[in-house]
């Protein structure tokens, strides 16, 4: 067991005594006048709720949305710091964003509903977020212009359990400078279609584990941005969907790192992508020490992806004289099927190479059963299987 996953148990075990043992206050939504009719505005009803959850004196404060009833929220902000050492947001019932685009108080908002520096913050429940994004998503704004439905900023020690989010406008939950964190069987839905609804971003944050999910999106289930590091994902069934990426990085020529990110035990079910690393050209800095093992692939467009020259519409096509570093990345134990004859692209800079790359026991054929193809360009790398990788690692190294 490693020193993470030990800090991370010992901090979930301190958060379960507390929560068991310490007898904090209870603040209920519907005592501060929410109605919980799915058409009154209970945003002030819910900030009076946490104005008094995040004062009371108790070490353990709950404030409570019961089940049974639909709240509607306007764009609203839980702030911290509380004084108390624990906030738990216990979500059993259901919470609406304003039936469309205009219908917000404020549309160009780019947060639906955030937490910020809450210190051991856990959302725990059976109710969901409906971010009811659609109105966004038909007449085509772009992606800065609409909403988060769950962003969360500087809450360490950070626990999320149970919930469901639908159809967000953008990202469904945004994770960002955040250091601890659980996330785990939770649920994320929106339709195959719907532009730029990541499961979870995780961006300048640190130690963060999800496991033991399910995430059905338009884009991204999970991406991992700049600045994060320790990101350890399991057991995640994925799709439809863009895969699970390290990325995008490096835009307009800006310095990324991002280090110790490790996916196992994971599906992905026709998605466009399985396991992507994108940087852009011109960009700088690292993403390296990331590994992805024992996947399981259903259909999947592009299982294994790295494309170190990755462009996208809406951004300057930066200087190429340098580019994000991309090293030792080990994919082990892929086994299913592609709809693609190219199973494994590797796409990397003339200028950094992608260097010690590992791939081991790929197994991976197309529908008619016939044994997937790799293709690489600037790659220095070793593997098991000679066939496969013969023709794609610079060095042309096996095990």
């Amino acid at each position: 067991m490693g020193i993470f996953e030990t800090i991370l148990r010992i901090s979930i075990l301190i958060n379960f005594i507390y929560f068991g043992l310490v007898n904090g206050q209870n603040y209920n939504v519907l005592k501060f006048g929410a109605k919980g009719d799915g058409e009154t505005d209970d945003s002030n009803a819910f900030i009076q709720a946490w104005n008094a959850t995040c004062g009371g004196e108790d070490n353990i404060n709950t404030l409570l949305i019961p089940s049974g009833k639909t709240y509607l929220l306007q764009p609203i902000e839980f702030k911290g710091p509380c004084k108390s050492t624990s906030i738990k947001i216990q979500l059993d019932g259901i919470i609406v964003a304003p039936s469309n685009i205009k219908t917000w108080s404020n549309p160009k908002s780019q947060m639906w509903i955030s937490f910020s520096s809450v210190f051991s913050l856990m959302i725990d429940g059976s109710g969901k977020i409906d971010g009811r994004g659609s109105s966004f998503w038909e007449i085509n704004l772009n992606t800065s212009e609409r909403p988060t439905a769950l962003h969360i900023y500087k809450c360490d020690n950070l626990t999320i359990n149970g919930i469901t989010s639908i159809d967000s406008p953008k990202t469904h939950i945004s994770i960002k400078g955040c250091n601890y964190a659980t996330i785990s069987k939770i649920n994320i839905l929106a339709p195959e279609k719907s532009p730029n609804t990541d499961g979870i971003d995780i961006s300048y944050s640190t130690n963060i584990k999800i496991s033991d999910s399910t995430i059905q999106t338009g884009d991204d289930c999970i991406a991992i941005d700049n600045g994060s590091s320790g990101i350890n994902i399991t057991q995640i069934n994925c799709g439809p969907g863009h895969g699970i990426s390290v990325g995008s990085l490096g835009a307009d020529g800006t310095n990324a790192e991002v280090s110790d990110v490790h996916v196992t035990h994971c599906t992905f079910n026709e998605t466009m992508n399985g396991a992507r690393i994108k940087t852009w050209q011109g960009g700088q800095g690292y993403a390296r020490n990331i590994s992805f093992e024992n996947i399981t692939l259903i259909n999947t467009r592009n299982p294994i992806i790295i494309d170190q020259q990755y462009i996208d519409k809406g951004h300057i096509d930066a200087t190429k004289d340098s580019a994000v570093a991309i090293g030792n990345v080990k994919y082990i134990g892929f086994r299913g099927t592609t709809v693609n004859e190219y199973a494994i692209t590797l796409n990397c800079s003339a200028i950094t190479h992608c260097k010690d790359v590992v791939m081991d026991d790929i197994q991976v054929t197309m529908e008619n059963g016939e044994k997937a193809k790799a293709e690489c360009q600037n790659v220095e790398g070793e593997s098991s299987d000679s066939d496969l990788m013969r023709d794609c690692f610079k060095n042309s190294s096996t095990l």
